[in-house]
């Protein structure tokens, strides 16, 4: 079979103007980046903001595992297969990283022959959206620094800075800093770091602003550090907000590329789905559900994270409300869950499937328990035996959910038309939605709700310091937030090594911060790597270009 990027470069890209008409935009609604990238204008919204909203269609896995769920290639190839349908649909999705293209897990648009285009662009620079970001994060930490160096009129605890730098690329070595070595004129020396740029909070706030104002807004509240008495510094104590805001002044607009089908795809946003919320834009997903019929979008890693952080925190500060929900799951991964080591996923083990299908479960009931009707997607595989397929469709009828078998990597949408259909059905539910736990909450109430209720967990403990981090915020005035659990993907609790569902466990809180402009609180479990480092043979080393353009080893 051919590789994502020579089934990308095969296909036949329509003109962007064409693929907005499909969502009953003008050329004058656009703002082009060649022939098959443009940002939506602005003043598109005044113009749209009135019409009925689409069904929107979250789509979430179970708990990732090193064989691959393929949620992104789902989505994309639902969407294709709503098209084929005759629906008006637009799928909604992140921007991918530059870090992991060029590490270990690849670009994130999509796969085979459900695939958003061009990929090359799109998982590159695309439109300049990361850098803007990135050029703003480090902007505000550069005007802090200089704040200091001037006399530091803010009386700020340089032992207290919370605010590092941002790179977008995997580089251990930047972890931990000094800056301000060399001397008097370089500053003042202090402890420091680099994050990922998609865990910078200017990265949340972009994703969750309602618009230009909202975002400046939020960029005001950004707590940069902590004076001598205790006290939050923002970025408006710097009076640098509107140099923020000018900075992401084209980036806040949500970009329209296409799939492989020509189907719209909006993709805008994208941050990390641990120390942020995991999701596209609310501005992208809201001009989705205002342009189109179905919209499909989806949320970072499994339901435990990325899905409970769209229904938890993008919900709950949008005012969305997902229609229906897919869980996406292979028979590879369910295995893995159930023992099965990696290298041999492809061997039938009807036993071990069934022991792993307890993940699956789980996934089906929490999505349950926030009153949305779930959509099961096996992820066909070749290696998949019909004895195992009919494994997972019998729990599925035993839970009482819909269950469809997607094959859209080898067949693009016409391999999603049965998972299309069945998403379709459950829009005929009623849908009784409900948060985790409710703004009055204390913030130790509110960790509990998600540990006990979505992961499973017996209880909470937490160190001393987090105790007292959570007494210091409640004292500031933050404890009305939303939380934002940080934890590893690969397992319902805090240890990586325990698969399937795993019963009589606690989750330990180490640490609680604010990311006051973002509008939630920072929970984390275990050691979470916001800038992660790359492996001993990264995918750099297998991606080139060629003296007439053409690009290889993207994946």
């Amino acid at each position: 079979m051919l590789t994502d990027v020579e089934i990308a470069q095969q296909a036949e890209i329509q003109n962007i103007t064409a693929v907005a008409a499909k969502l009953g935009l003008g050329a004058e609604d656009l703002e082009l980046y060649g022939k098959f990238k443009a940002k939506i204008a602005k003043e598109v919204w005044a113009r749209v903001e009135n019409n009925p909203n689409g069904k929107l269609v979250l789509v979430t896995a179970i708990t990732p595992t090193p064989a691959g769920e393929g949620k992104t290639t789902t989505s994309i190839g639902l969407a294709d297969a709503f098209s084929r349908l005759g629906r008006k649909v637009c799928v909604a999705l992140r921007e991918p990283s530059l870090g992991p293209c060029f590490g270990i897990k690849g670009g994130a648009a999509g796969g085979g022959y459900a695939q958003v285009v061009p990929m090359e662009d799109i998982n590159l620079h695309f439109t300049g959206d990361f850098h803007a970001i990135t050029t703003a994060h480090n902007l505000l930490a550069a005007v802090l620094d200089n704040h200091i160096h001037h006399g530091n009129e803010l009386r700020i605890d340089v032992r207290r800075v919370v605010w590092k730098r941002v790179l977008d690329l995997n580089d251990r070595a930047l972890r931990n800093v000094i800056v301000g070595l060399g001397g008097k004129t370089n500053g003042v020396p202090r402890e420091s770091g680099f994050d990922i740029t998609v865990a910078s909070e200017i990265m949340a706030i972009l994703c969750l602003a309602k618009d230009l104002a909202d975002l400046k807004e939020r960029l005001g509240k950004i707590i940069v550090a902590y004076n001598f008495d205790g006290a939050p510094v923002t970025a408006a104590d710097l009076n640098v907000t509107g140099s923020l805001a000018l900075l992401l002044k084209d980036a806040i607009k949500p970009n329209l590329v296409q799939t492989l089908e020509g189907t719209p795809a909006l993709i805008h946003g994208g941050p990390f789905a641990n120390i942020a919320h995991g999701c596209n834009s609310v501005t992208a997903t809201k001009y989705a559900l205002k342009l189109a019929d179905v919209v499909v979008t989806e949320a970072g890693f499994g339901a435990d994270l990325g899905a409970e952080k769209f229904l938890d925190i993008k919900c709950r500060m949008s005012g969305l409300r997902p229609n229906a929900v897919v869980i996406v799951a292979t028979i590879r991964a369910l295995k893995m869950h159930g023992g099965v080591a990696k290298n041999n996923l492809a061997e039938p083990n009807l036993d071990a499937l069934k022991a792993g299908l307890a993940n699956l479960e789980k996934h089906i009931e929490n999505i349950q328990g926030f009153g949305l009707p779930p959509v099961v997607a096996l992820n066909a595989f070749p290696t998949d035996t019909s004895e195992e397929t009919a494994a997972v469709a019998e729990l599925c009828a035993k839970k009482g959910v819909r269950f469809a078998r997607s094959n859209v990597f080898a067949e693009g949408g016409a391999g999603g038309v049965e998972l299309a259909q069945a998403v379709e059905s459950a829009f005929n539910d009623t849908a009784n939605f409900k948060l985790t736990y409710s703004d009055g909450d204390s913030i130790m109430a509110k960790i509990s709700a998600v540990a006990e209720k979505i992961y499973g967990a017996d209880g909470v403990s937490y160190t001393s310091a987090a105790k007292k981090q959570i007494a210091e915020l409640e004292q500031l005035g933050f404890g009305s937030l939303p939380v934002c659990i940080a934890k590893t993907q690969y397992s319902l609790s805090d240890d990586a090594a325990k698969l399937g569902r795993p019963k009589n466990f606690t989750v330990t809180v180490r640490e609680v911060k604010v990311s006051a402009g973002a509008g939630f609180i920072v929970v984390l479990l275990g050691n979470i790597m916001t800038m992660p480092g790359l492996p001993k043979r990264p995918a750099a080393e297998k991606i080139d270009i060629t003296s007439d353009g053409i690009i290889s080893g993207l994946f």
